[in-house]
């Protein structure tokens, strides 16, 4: 990717990168572990990003 972003890509790639973390442990202790793991979760080297 290049180094010189547009500014509504750059966006987009941050809310990719805030939303590719694990589940809260305070939101796994409030709902007794149902919630254990991030069904969202991409890796960066499988898959590829649509934006």
């Amino acid at each position: 990717m290049s180094r010189n972003k547009e500014f509504g890509r750059k966006i987009r790639l941050m809310k990719k990168i805030n939303s590719n973390r694990r589940v809260p442990g305070w939101v796994m202790m409030r709902t007794d572990r149902k919630f254990t793991q991030n069904s969202k979760r991409r890796n960066w080297r499988k898959g590829t990003l649509k934006l």
